[in-house]
This record gives C-alpha cells, sequence and structure tokens, in this order.
C-alpha cells in the first residue's frame, strides 16, 4: 500500500437507506476487473517524504514571502487555507465541529503529536482540541527509531493530517488511531488498517470515545492493478462496509502521482492510466487536490487543479532536476468497481473522458471532491519527533485534502445535529442542483511524465483535464466552506 505524499519542504445526505449500503457492499467488480494475476509478492513501500537539499526547519513558521523569495513556490499558513475556504462565517455563529469526532488512521504515528498540536495552535492562536485521544487498536507501536525512515516519514504524515483536520474544524474532538507497522500491498498494513478501523466504529467506548465517531480520514492508498483480483480486496471492505451502516463517514486521499500511480516495486510508476483504493471503494469519498491561487490585486482566492510535474522551480527544490516528476492530483476511473447510482448524472462525462460508449458498464470515478494539496501552494505544520528537525516545515500532497475535507464534515455534522453518513450522493446531488456552495475547478489536468527503466525511457501518462461540471481531475470541484456547510447538512 502506498501512503499518499505528504512531501515534506524544509529548507532553512444524511444516512444511506439499508438497501443502498446493501447494494454497494456486495457490489459486482466492474467488467474492466483484471484477470487474476500471480501473487503480489509482499512490498513494503517507504512513505513518500520529500525533503529540500538544506534540510533545516525555520523557527518561525514559513510564510508566503519567505517561499516566493526564497523557493520560487507559494505557500500558505493555515489562517489563510481557511480564508481560501471561507470559514469566517460559520466560526462566528459557532460552527466549529463541536461534538463531532474525527479519526485520523496513521502507520505509527508521531511520539510528539500532542505537543506539536499545542505549539501549532499556541502560535496561530487556535484553542487544542476539547478531545485528542491516541489510540492503538492494533498492538502496541514498535520503540521509536530516529533512523526509520519509515517512521519519521509516517510521523510528517501523522503531523500534516492531525493540524489542518484541527485547522478547518477546532471544535472537533480527534482520535489519531496509530497501527504497529507500514504499510504493504493489501498483506500487513491494510488488514490491521481495518482491525483498528472495526474497532472504533464497534466499541468507541473501549477507547474513552463519547458517542459515535464522526468521520475517518486516510491519507493512503494502494494501485488498484496491485492486488491479484478483487477477491483479494473484498475482504479489506470491512470497516467501509460496517462505517456505512452505523453512519459514518470515510474519506480516502486520491494519490499524488497523478493519472498514474506506484506499481508492486514502490519506485516505478505504471506507464498507462490507473487509481488507487480505498479512494475509489464506491463507499469511501475521495479527496483531490487543487492548487490554491491568490490574486495580487484582489486577494482572493481561486482554485485549479494540481499539478506540480511541469513546474521547474518545484521539481529543481525536491529532486535537484528539472524534472518532469509526477507531482499532481490522483484522479481516473476504478478497475474493480462500477459506477455507482450516485455517479448516473455523470456518467456521459465519464463516458466522453475514456472514450468508452455502449452497452459495457461504465467504471467508478474518482475524485469526488477535491481540496488543497499542491506543492507550489504548500502548508506549514510544526513537528519536534527525534529523527525529523525540529520547527516549521512545509508539506503537500492529496495527505492535506482528505484531512482538510474531514473539518468540513466535522462542521456539517454539527450544523445537522447528526452524523451524516456515506456522503457521496448528497455531493452529486448538489452538483446536480447547482449547490452555491460548490466551487467549479475549471483549469488544470492530471496529466503526468517521468523517465524510468534501464536504460531510462520517457513516458507520459494522459490524464484528465478540469472543466465545467464534473471531471476527473477535479471532482464536483471544491468548496465555499460557509454556503457549503449547511447544503452537505441538508439545511439548504
Amino acid at each position: 500500500m502506498r501512503k499518499a505524499r505528504t512531501i515534506a519542504l524544509t529548507a532553512g445526505a444524511g444516512a444511506l437507506s439499508a438497501a443502498i449500503v446493501a447494494a454497494m457492499a456486495t457490489a459486482a467488480p466492474a467488467a474492466t476487473t483484471a484477470a487474476a494475476k500471480p501473487a503480489t509478492p509482499v512490498i513494503h513501500v517507504k512513505p513518500g517524504v520529500k525533503v529540500l537539499a538544506q534540510g533545516k526547519a525555520l523557527s518561525t513558521p514559513w510564510t508566503t514571502a519567505l517561499c516566493e523569495t526564497n523557493l520560487h513556490i507559494s505557500c500558505w499558513g493555515p489562517g489563510q487555507v481557511r480564508a481560501a475556504y471561507n470559514e469566517a462565517p460559520l466560526f462566528k455563529k459557532g460552527i466549529t465541529g463541536k461534538g463531532s469526532t474525527i479519526v485520523i488512521v496513521d502507520s505509527f504515528g508521531s511520539p510528539t503529536i500532542k505537543n506539536d498540536l499545542h505549539v501549532f495552535d499556541t502560535q496561530f492562536g487556535y484553542p487544542d482540541p476539547p478531545s485528542f485521544k491516541v489510540i492503538t487498536p492494533a498492538g502496541p507501536i514498535p520503540t521509536w527509531d530516529p533512523n526509520n525512515g519509515d517512521m519519521t516519514g509516517w510521523a510528517g504524515e501523522t503531523t500534516l493530517d492531525v493540524e489542518y483536520a484541527h485547522t478547518i474544524a477546532p471544535g472537533a474532538n480527534i482520535v489519531l488511531v496509530e497501527t504497529p507497522d507500514a504499510e504493504t500491498e493489501g498483506v500487513t498494513g491494510f488488514p490491521n488498517i481495518v482491525k483498528s478501523e472495526l474497532a472504533v466504529l464497534d466499541h468507541p467506548e473501549r477507547f474513552g470515545i463519547k458517542g459515535k465517531v464522526t468521520v475517518i480520514t486516510q491519507s493512503f492508498g494502494a494501485t488498484e492493478e496491485t492486488f491479484t483480483s478483487f477477491r483479494q480486496l473484498a475482504p479489506l471492505r470491512a470497516a467501509y462496509i460496517d462505517a456505512a451502516r452505523k453512519g459514518v463517514t470515510v474519506l480516502a486521499s486520491t494519490g499524488d502521482d497523478g493519472a498514474t500511480n506506484a506499481m508492486a516495486n514502490g519506485s516505478d510508476f505504471y506507464t498507462t492510466p490507473v487509481t488507487a483504493w480505498p479512494g475509489t471503494d464506491p463507499l469511501v469519498t475521495a479527496v483531490g487536490g487543487t492548487q490554491i491561487r491568490q490574486n495580487a490585486a484582489t486577494g482572493k482566492y481561486s482554485q485549479a487543479a494540481w499539478n506540480d510535474t511541469f513546474d521547474v522551480p518545484l521539481q529543481q527544490a525536491f529532486t535537484g532536476t528539472d524534472g518532469p516528476n509526477p507531482f499532481s492530483t490522483g484522479g481516473g476511473v476504478s478497475e474493480f468497481f462500477t459506477l455507482p447510482g450516485y455517479q448516473a448524472g455523470v456518467a456521459h462525462t465519464v463516458a466522453s473522458a475514456i472514450g468508452k460508449h455502449g452497452a459495457h458498464a461504465l467504471p467508478r470515478a474518482v475524485p469526488d471532491i477535491s481540496m488543497s494539496g499542491a506543492c507550489d501552494g504548500a502548508v506549514t505544520v510544526y513537528y519536534s519527533f527525534p529523527g525529523g528537525a525540529t520547527g516549521w516545515h512545509l508539506v503537500c500532497g492529496t495527505s492535506e485534502s482528505s484531512p482538510l475535507f474531514s473539518g468540513i464534515v466535522a462542521l456539517a455534522a454539527q450544523v445537522a445535529h447528526h452524523n451524516l453518513g456515506l456522503i457521496n450522493p448528497r455531493l452529486y446531488a448538489l452538483l446536480a442542483r447547482h449547490a452555491p456552495g460548490l466551487v467549479d475547478v475549471t483549469s488544470g489536468n492530471n496529466t503526468v511524465a517521468f523517465a524510468q527503466g534501464d536504460p531510462a525511457q520517457n513516458f507520459t501518462v494522459r490524464g484528465y483535464s478540469a472543466k465545467r461540471g464534473y471531471d476527473l481531475a477535479s471532482g464536483v470541484g471544491t468548496i465555499n466552506a460557509a454556503l457549503f456547510v449547511p447544503e452537505l447538512a441538508g439545511r439548504w
């Protein structure tokens, strides 16, 4: 399993009916399902964290001016992210996610996360969460090793997830679920994640969680092609089926490699379009990435589909070359799942995008919705775990997008006074009604290019362009929170 890229720059619907849930839980695989393949070896995929050569954290947060001057890219603080999504009117009404519980799932976690979140909050004048629990339902975390790149990489991931879910919903409770092993392609990591999520869903009281979980956010995924068959994947859906039946929203990042994704060896990329599960699961809301832009004259924010693949200054900062290398929002169609009923209204768009017409069933399309994730537009985080340079860093990727949207779900649950469950039917209904809270993303794409092999060959994987309405680069678009939150809550 490949973790959605957390790129670290450290440079000096109401509840579904039982019938709908049952149908999606037992949905047959898509007609495009791959034939059975030889068993995939247990391949350990290291976290996709990128670090600038300068290697030192700052003692104060990164600012847009510092990034533009020193790195030739944009970056944002949490206040700017809030402004980009127009959260201020909600906060003025006391809508902060109060009473909601966000569950964040990460391998290993971070041994300093509670202190780091407190430092983050103090710096920006935010309150600490009403409740912040760290739990390990699948067993204790191994002794922390500051020289273990997997551990330190996932600690950076954990920091991003916690600090930016809290940024969007400062009044929500947070439960960090740590698992004791790094993800592998469906063999070790996924079963422990399923075990952990089921424990939290079925017995929240065992972990001191009052009430039901509201939303689960996951910043990881595995390329569908790395599963030998749908049969191998099917048992791993248990937590999502349980969540849907219990009215808990589940989110997943779409990945950071654009229209491609990692092969089983964790380093090479597929040379044809692929997508990653669990984002493709019809019981999960797939969250893609956008690039926040700010008009220098007006100060107003806009967004495009995230693609830094051909951004030379960014590529130089990360790779020391002009690139290109895949740095873009995941999006495309599933190999395992057919188009769910809630996407029927965008079937023509999906068919046109993939050039598939006629009697054959269409595949499930992702993303469903998108939030900030660009590296040219990274966000500042604070961490101090052993093995990481203590201080303020810049991170990015759809590892940012999913926790951001988990905060939005928490806000909407507060407005609704109940859990929202699977929100995908609601998202597409809002799209059909041209809800003003949905902000259309009409520029950008997720086409990527790279060189690989020996001798190296150049490849381009053609992706999809953002356009009016639904598309496979940004989904239904992004949001204006002040309008979207009551719409999602059913108060519009």
